[in-house]
């Protein structure tokens, strides 16, 4: 049990937590920052997620508002683009780039991109495995430490909380794809103009952190399960 309590591999998890926090408030700042400035088009991020779905004959998409802040996302299962009010109504460089980017995993969707096909592939067994798969191995360790081994629960434990590491990875180049096609079509559409792209593009970079910190807090994790596992033997 004092192990647990004083377990060292929790400074193997420490860097992630930090870089996690830097950039949740890097992407706050950055969409607080921006959403100051207002586009010379006129454009709302409603009006750029429609028009860019209608030139992509994906009119059939909905563009809905829903609540909360950077709450924005594309659900491919329903086919609608849901975008928060901050975005939905706002005419800032900041909620087009956002609004573009979020109509990007549409246009992914579309086109069978194919790490969006994987990633929907593995979130039912990912969103499982990052709850389930800690519980399953702490459990096991911890029934180990009084004298019954259960490796198989570990392993189990383990293999699952992986999918989820994977799922952290397969996001990057999703994300990462719809940012780039999201400057392209600000650009070439006109709903921003070339001094304008680079201040959306800050943005879409503020909020790719998220993504990068959270793979590296999932491998960081996973790292750190397998010493453990490696301690119990």
């Amino acid at each position: 049990m004092p192990f647990l309590i004083l377990d060292p591999t929790l400074l193997i998890a420490l860097p992630g937590l930090i870089f996690t926090l830097w950039a949740q408030a890097k992407v706050k700042s950055t969409y607080g920052k921006y959403s100051r400035y207002m586009a010379r088009s006129g454009y709302t991020g409603a009006d750029v997620a429609r028009d860019i779905l209608r030139r992509n004959g994906l009119g059939n998409v909905a563009v809905e508002r829903v609540r909360g802040e950077l709450t924005d996302h594309y659900d491919p299962k329903n086919g609608v683009l849901r975008l928060s009010a901050g975005v939905h109504d706002s005419q800032s460089i900041a909620a087009l780039g956002i609004a573009a980017h979020e109509t990007g995993h549409a246009l992914q969707h579309a086109t069978n991109y194919s790490a969006l096909v994987l990633r929907s592939a593995i979130a039912p067994a990912a969103a499982t495995g990052s709850q389930l798969g800690i519980f399953l191995f702490m459990g096991g360790l911890l029934i180990s430490m009084f004298g019954h081994p259960l490796p198989w629960v570990m392993n189990a434990g383990i293999l699952l909380f992986g999918v989820a590491v994977i799922f952290t990875l397969v996001t990057l180049p999703v994300e990462f794809n719809a940012s780039k096609r999201a400057l392209v079509v600000l650009e070439k559409g006109g709903y921003l103009t070339a001094d304008e792209i680079p201040h959306a593009k800050k943005v879409l970079d503020a909020a790719a952190w998220t993504y990068v910190a959270a793979a590296a807090t999932a491998v960081l994790m996973l790292i750190r399960l397998l010493i453990l596992r490696r301690m119990a033997d």
